[in-house]
């Protein structure tokens, strides 16, 4: 392999004269001596030359062009137009090919004005005779490299690598993601969140139509007692309602006065126990009041649940039939002190009055605002107080043809949950409204502006009830959303009612259960009522003082709240309604 030139080739030294004698001695005889022309550059001893050799031939590529980088003057510059270069190696350099003489040219290795760069007599078989023997020696070198190179077959692996890594980079593809699947299942959510029923009843479809048609309104005016299931048992219904009038027609004894023998009261609760088939679902859904006939042969029972149902339950037989007088929920539900074969019941849209004697749902009043709890406001049970939600009451007189009430006042509230009238002095009711309990007089009422006789203040939060004890209406009793149940001082009617006690109560019940309300016992003046969130689930009895009595209690029978309960006048019985429709009677 060749060595590379020196970039400054050395300044040529003038050759002795024995040199001189020998170059003339080896120039061929009879050669025409070269020309000189008087364009040449500088002389030889000026001359510098500087040679970039070309890179080494590769197999399947054109070699570049060799450039030469020579100095007229100094500087670099092409050769003149017309003519051609021919570089001669320089004498005694050692170099590769350097030895050999070219057979034309100067003996100082410089280029001939007008030569076309072949040496003619010495022309070289293998075509090459133009060029000089260092520059076909050059050539040599190069071929012979190329073909070592070419021996290597570097080329063809290199391709053979790039074609292997092509392949590998072609193959490497990204892991496709998981599709999600369409039919993904649903996660799982809890029946309160999902707005179903309790598992006690059979869970209803999803409703194709709107909630209006599930529930078919009501025509106004009387309605007859037909059961809701047209392919129901006629001879059932016939029995109940055959039932139903008569013991209404029995006479009943006088109430038991309410006594003041607690250890007395206390042993009469010990003896009532709930059993499994003391327990009958009367309607589908949620109770929302109840109402137990006075007669003390037949524990005679009827619910409405919130969607307008009613249900009758003679516990004696065992048999339940459900009628629908009402297209939306029953809130308030009493059996007439003066004729018990009178039920009358209220909805938000009407109160209607069920005659079993005629077998008839009559309409006492009708209202486009809605009506949420009422009361007799006389013993014969004529006339009645009704409240509003909206806030207002309204007084009713079923003497009245049609069923536009007497009399609608405004008192103040913002809601109007439960109304009650004083057991001793009718003309006064309480009221419990959203944060306000009042007591009103009922002959002082007007369209607006009426003022309380009394207050019982002290409530934070709503009151879901009050209520006058039974006899006297000496106390009355509360229930407020803050969890405190309360018992207020009401024999003076003139002042505010001073808190007698108030006690920690959990009432916190939620949107799927019936608010509690406490109801007094009728047989004790001073002992009240009420559903409880407590475990095992059960119902308390407390004393005004907020002393608990008695927990009535079964975990074999009873395992839901009994957010509504109604005690017997005379017996010793008492019925806790659920959430289901679900209705349970502790008795002795």
């Amino acid at each position: 392999m060749a060595l590379p030139l020196p970039a400054t080739l050395p300044q040529p030294r003038e050759p002795s004269p024995r040199s001189r004698q020998r170059m003339e001695e080896s120039t061929p005889r009879g050669a025409a001596e070269p020309r000189r022309s008087p364009e040449r550059g500088p002389g030889r001893a000026e001359r510098q030359l500087r040679v970039l050799l070309t890179p080494l031939a590769v197999a399947g590529r054109r070699l570049p062009q060799k450039r030469l980088l020579g100095a007229y003057g100094g500087a670099e510059s092409r050769a003149p137009a017309g003519k051609r270069l021919r570089m001669e190696p320089p004498l005694g350099n050692g170099l590769a090919g350097g030895g050999e003489k070219d057979g034309g040219g100067d003996a100082d290795g410089g280029w001939e004005d007008g030569s076309d760069g072949s040496d003619g007599e010495d022309a070289a078989p293998d075509g090459h005779s133009q060029l000089s023997a260092y520059e076909r020696k050059r050539l040599k070198n190069i071929t012979e490299n190329a073909k070592f190179f070419a021996a290597l077959k570097l080329h063809e692996s290199a391709a053979r690598l790039q074609q292997i890594a092509t392949k590998r980079q072609s193959h490497v593809t990204k892991r496709p993601k998981p599709k999600k699947a369409a039919d993904e299942p649903v996660r799982r959510r809890s029946m309160r969140l999902q707005r179903v029923e309790p598992p006690a009843t059979p869970v209803p479809e999803a409703p194709a139509q709107p909630e209006a048609e599930e529930y078919p309104q009501v025509p106004a005016g009387p309605l007859p007692m037909v059961p809701e299931e047209e392919m129901g048992n006629s001879t059932l219904t016939e029995d109940i309602l055959a039932t139903w009038m008569r013991i209404s027609e029995m006479k009943t004894s006088d109430t038991e006065k309410p006594t003041r023998d607690l250890s007395r009261y206390q042993a009469s609760l010990n003896s009532m126990v709930l059993r499994e088939e003391n327990i009958k679902k009367v309607v589908k859904y949620r109770v929302c009041s109840m109402a137990i006939h006075p007669s003390e042969s037949i524990i005679f029972v009827a619910a409405g649940d919130k969607t307008g149902q009613i249900g009758l339950w003679n516990m004696s037989c065992g048999a339940a039939q459900t009628f629908v007088p009402h297209s939306e929920g029953v809130s308030c539900m009493h059996f007439s002190p003066a004729n018990p074969a009178h039920l009358l019941s209220l909805s938000s849209e009407s109160l209607r009055c069920g005659d079993v004697t005629r077998a008839v749902f009559d309409e006492l009043c009708r209202s486009e605002d809605s009506l949420s709890s009422f009361d007799f406001l006389e013993d014969n049970a004529c006339t009645a107080v009704v409240g509003h939600w909206a806030g207002a009451v309204a007084i009713v007189d079923r003497r009245t043809p049609g069923t536009v009430p007497e009399l609608s006042a405004d008192i103040g509230f913002k809601r109007t949950r439960t109304v009650h009238v004083h057991p001793v002095k009718k003309q006064y009711f309480i009221a419990a409204g959203s944060v306000d309990v009042r007591v009103y007089d009922v002959r002082f009422l007007r369209l607006a502006g009426n003022s309380a006789v009394s207050a019982l203040p002290g409530h934070g939060k709503s009151v879901a009830s009050a209520y006058f004890s039974p006899a006297t209406g000496h106390r009355a009793v509360t229930v407020c959303a803050d969890d405190m149940l309360r018992v207020y001082d009401t024999t003076s009617l003139s002042a505010p009612a001073s808190l007698l006690c108030s006690r920690r109560h959990n009432n916190n019940t939620g949107r799927w259960l019936t608010r509690f309300r406490a109801i007094w016992d009728p047989k004790e003046e001073d002992c009240f009522v009420v559903g409880s969130m407590a475990q095992p689930r059960q119902i308390e009895v407390f004393q005004d003082t907020g002393k608990l009595l008695h927990s009535f209690c079964n975990p074999s029978c009873l395992a839901s709240v009994c957010s509504i309960n109604v005690v017997h006048p005379s017996r010793n019985v008492l019925v806790g309604a659920n959430s289901s429709g679900r209705l349970h009677v502790f008795k002795d």
